[in-house]
This record gives structure tokens, C-alpha cells and sequence, in this order.
């Protein structure tokens, strides 16, 4: 039996603090934010703080928005506190007021002492409900870092792999100056997302930067301009460079070859690497062919093999 996976208060606020603008007011403790999200959405608990309960998403976290802090502040303060109150008795999670709205001191005192995290942001409600919920699942979906080089050729997602050294950042340095797209260098990050396709992105603190062996670290928007890269691209295949003599490879490319990552399978084609060879130019290939062939179903070792069948039979 599959386990459903879940996600802490702490996980949230790392993966999307900066995003959602979240300030965290109270519930700082290490058991506040170990707390567990057991629906990774977001709730506004108006019919809650009228009192009425029954069937309330108590497992989401609560959104303080314009309407909700309105009717609170409404209300006569022993009534304001009870509601408060009757609210932090459902275990939730944690609670966001929108807007930068200051949380009412009842709210501050029941979350240190509950230990639930209290934060404010200054985001509209709707835009932070709509924007918590790409974040929740951001955290929640499957994830792998792989050593590689991710670029975006002609369109497709290609993630080239291989020993250090082998010339993966030139290669994609070469490419970029071709018109093509970088999304990672050398270290890339998949997610498999709803439709099981792996999406493909860098590591935050390095995003948009790469290291070229002579050169050092390079900024590639500055230099190449914003077209140059790419925030996340699906991964449509894979390309192994390995030393020339060391392997043996498939000539005609009917082999079908294929990598795995997070039990999505991804076309796969090896390289021979070898002095001389133009590594830019046969990526660029490999990918316009492989295009051609989803596009199309055109393989031309397989239209080859037709013509010497025919040929043979004459």
C-alpha cells in the first residue's frame, strides 16, 4: 500500500516563505513547525469562527482574509476571544492572516502556547490561496537531483550526462550560443508531476549560472540575454556522453535505449566522445531527429533498412 506523502509546517514555510511573503509572528518552536499539513491546501474558516464546526477543514491551513478579519474584530472581545479560541481547538496546522493584517493578540498568545505557527503576508488572500497551493505541491511531488546538464534544443528537454570533464557545460555553452536554452548546469533537479512527465529545473542558488573549465563562473542572461534560459522544461530525452573506447554503440539508432528516473522511463542516446568531435553539432542532431521522429514517426535507419530489404529481394 502506496504511503501518502506529507508535508510539514517547517517545509512549507522553507519551500515558499520568500514566495508568499510569509513573516512568522508566533508558534516559532521546532514542534509548531514540525507540525504535519494533512491537506496540503489552504482554508478560509468563515463558517468556523460563526461557531458552526461540523465538517470544518481543520487539516488545511487557515487563511485569515479581509472578510474573515472583519467579522472578528466585529465581534464583542470575550465573544472575539471564544471564537479565537474554538478555532485553535481543531488541531490545525497553522494560520496565515493576508493583507499584512496585524493577528489579534488572542491569536499570538494561543499560538505560542498551542505552539501552531501564527504568520502574515502581504499578498491578497486570492492570490495567496492560489499561489500556497502550487507551493504545497511543489514540496509534495517526487524529486531527484542528478549529476547533468539540462538545455532546452529545438524545442525538446535534453539532459546531457557523463563523467566530469567529459565537456557537458561546453557543450551547452556551445548550444546557447546557437539560439538554444539552458535550464541546469551540472546539477540538475526532476520532479515528476501529475501526467507522470518529468519536469526539469535547476537549484535555486544556482539557476542561470554556469562554470566553464578556463573561464570560471558565467551569468548566462547577462551575456546571452534573457531568451537564453529557461526557468523549467520537460525532459524528453536523454544524452550519454562516454569516452569513444570504452563502449560499444548503436550505429543506425533503431536500438531503443532508455534511462529511468522516479519510474518514468526517457529515450536515451549514448555518445562516443572523442578528440575532434563536434559534440555541439551531433547534440543538435540527436535532438532535431528525435523531434522529427515524435513529430512525424520518422526514423531514417528505418527507412534505409526498407529500401536494402527491397533491394535484397529483387
Amino acid at each position: 500500500m502506496d504511503v501518502q506523502p506529507t508535508i510539514t509546517v517547517g517545509q512549507f514555510l522553507a519551500e515558499g516563505g520568500t514566495r508568499l511573503g510569509l513573516q512568522i509572528l508566533a508558534g516559532e518552536s521546532e514542534a509548531a513547525l514540525a507540525r504535519e499539513i494533512p491537506e496540503p491546501l489552504a482554508h478560509r474558516p468563515g463558517l468556523g469562527l460563526s461557531g458552526f464546526f461540523e465538517h470544518f477543514a481543520g487539516k488545511r491551513i487557515q487563511v485569515i482574509g479581509l472578510a474573515e478579519y472583519a467579522y472578528l474584530q466585529s465581534l464583542p472581545q470575550d465573544l472575539q476571544n471564544r471564537r479565537i479560541a474554538q478555532l485553535f481547538e481543531q488541531q490545525i496546522p497553522c494560520i496565515v492572516f493576508t493583507r499584512s493584517q496585524a493577528p489579534f493578540p488572542e491569536v499570538l498568545r494561543l499560538g505560542n502556547e498551542k505552539q501552531v505557527a501564527v504568520f502574515t503576508t502581504n499578498l491578497e488572500t486570492r492570490y495567496f490561496v492560489h499561489t500556497s497551493a502550487f507551493v504545497l505541491e511543489n514540496v509534495l511531488v517526487p524529486k531527484v537531483s542528478i549529476h547533468g546538464t539540462m538545455v532546452e534544443v529545438a524545442g525538446l528537454g535534453v539532459l546531457m550526462e557523463g563523467a566530469p570533464g567529459v565537456g557537458k557545460s561546453e557543450t551547452a555553452l556551445g548550444l546557447i550560443k546557437r539560439g538554444h536554452a539552458l535550464v541546469a548546469d551540472d546539477f540538475t533537479v526532476l520532479r515528476r508531476n501529475a501526467d507522470n512527465e518529468l519536469i526539469a529545473s535547476a537549484n535555486p542558488l544556482t539557476q542561470n549560472y554556469m562554470e566553464i573549465r578556463g573561464v570560471g563562473i558565467i551569468y548566462v542572461p547577462w551575456i546571452f540575454g534573457i531568451s537564453s534560459v529557461r526557468g523549467e522544461k520537460k525532459l524528453d530525452m536523454v544524452i550519454t556522453f562516454v569516452k569513444s573506447d570504452t563502449a560499444e554503440f548503436d550505429r543506425t539508432g533503431l536500438d531503443e535505449m532508455y534511462r529511468e528516473f522516479l519510474g518514468v522511463r526517457v529515450p536515451q542516446r549514448t555518445i562516443p566522445v572523442a578528440p575532434g568531435r563536434d559534440l555541439v553539432n551531433i547534440v543538435e542532431t540527436a535532438a532535431q531527429a528525435y523531434k522529427l521522429k515524435m513529430t512525424n514517426g520518422y526514423v531514417a535507419g528505418e527507412e534505409l533498412d526498407d529500401r536494402l530489404k527491397k533491394r535484397h529481394c529483387e
